[in-house]
């Protein structure tokens, strides 16, 4: 190969080319690929060379370059590991908890701004204002951190159990975040809330829908995890929806300052909560990890159940919110509620008593929780 001035100036591509490879490239291995990538491209400018006769110019020299790939490209095709932010096989599961996680941050905004607008601190067109500007930004970083939590995983060696041991069972999670789809929410709407087509089978109902669309333990797990998620960075306000947060609240009802009292709940209970939260979250990827083990998910049932029963007793019988939901006996109870169904002039706020009935239906809920919860436990199943 005669090597002319021109030639001469063809080479220095190729060694600046080399050189912009070798440094995307691991130290151990660097030489070998470096040796044997320049040999395929002398290879290509020695097959243009007798098909022009000549030595080529550094435009058909950078052309043959161009034919081999950018050096950032090249040398991915020598590094081990993935090769893509999320690959396919993790994807489903990163678009799955993408769909969850905003759909909590949603539930979470409108309730939030519903609080709002009954409260009288805000108009209805100023709620809207605001909740399409939080869940533009919640968005942002709620999907930052999915994206970060599949980047970490897509890298492990070995994968989690319930994405590399799936079950027939685990598909469900995947019918149930296809039904977030605004396409076909029309459509349902357009046909007067049936999800069923013309001509096609009607729709299964009672307990063969419920059985088609039961999680596995493990599905079940990764949902309550990402659920979680989001509930923890929107109370420690790393999720940007400033414009609810509970402390702001306010509002009087019925003579009771109600935003002052939730101000008082927050400040108490922030830390009890966030910890709640946090354990509850990793709680949940443990439990998706060993595959929804059925011991592990009892014992959980059975402390967080405890834990979250301790926090409505204290609202009940120690919190800024006691003076308006507490009552003595069953008898007090009772008449409150029928007074609330009834209407009646003389009896306490509505609001009150309605408070009153969530912490003695949630308390309830927590004990049964954790009945179950020990029979999982002391059964195995």
């Amino acid at each position: 190969m005669n090597i002319g001035k021109e030639g001469e100036a063809g080479m220095d591509l190729v060694e600046r080319y080399l050189k912009a490879v070798a440094a995307q490239l691991p130290k151990e291995s660097r030489e070998d690929i470096v040796a044997e990538l320049r040999d395929e491209i002398m290879g290509r400018i020695e097959a243009l060379e007798d098909r022009l006769g000549r030595a080529p110019s550094d435009d058909e020299v950078e052309a043959v370059l161009r034919e081999v790939g950018h050096p950032l490209t090249v040398a991915a095709r020598y590094r081990s590991g993935p090769q893509a932010l999320i690959g396919p096989e993790l994807y489903p599961w990163w678009m799955f908890a993408v769909k969850v996680a905003l759909a909590v941050m949603v539930c979470v905004t409108l309730l939030g701004l519903g609080a709002r607008v009954l409260a009288g601190d805000v108009y209805l067109g100023q709620a809207i204002g605001q909740g399409f500007a939080s869940l533009f930004s919640g968005a942002i970083s709620v999907i930052g951190v999915v994206t970060v939590a599949g980047f970490i995983l897509e890298r492990q060696e070995k994968k989690p159990d319930f994405i590399a041991k799936w079950r027939v069972k685990d598909l469900g999670l995947f019918e149930l975040g296809g039904d977030i789809d605004a396409e076909k929410w029309g459509e349902r709407l357009a046909r007067g809330g049936s999800t069923t087509q013309q001509g096609a089978a009607p729709e299964k109902s009672g307990a063969a829908v419920k059985k088609s669309a039961e999680m596995s333990p493990a599905a079940k797990a990764v949902a309550s995890a990402i659920g979680w998620g989001v509930l923890l960075m929107w109370w420690t306000g790393l999720l940007p929806i400033a414009s609810i947060r509970p402390e702001e609240l306010a509002g009087v009802v019925d003579g009771v300052d109600y935003g002052r009292i939730l101000s008082q709940i927050v400040a108490a209970a922030y830390w009890p909560v966030t910890l709640f939260a946090a354990a509850k979250l990793v709680f949940d990827l443990m439990r998706a990890a060993s595959g929804g083990n059925v011991r592990l998910t009892g014992l959980g049932d059975v402390v967080f159940g405890a834990a979250a029963a301790w926090g409505l007793a204290w609202l009940w019988f120690w919190s800024p919110l006691t003076p308006v939901v507490w009552v003595g006996t069953v008898t007090e109870f009772a008449v409150r509620v029928q007074a609330l169904f009834q209407r009646t002039s003389d009896h306490v706020g509505g609001l009150e008593t309605i408070l009153m009935m969530i912490v003695v239906w949630a308390f309830a809920a927590e004990i049964w929780r954790i009945i179950r919860g020990a029979a999982r436990l002391t059964v195995g199943r």
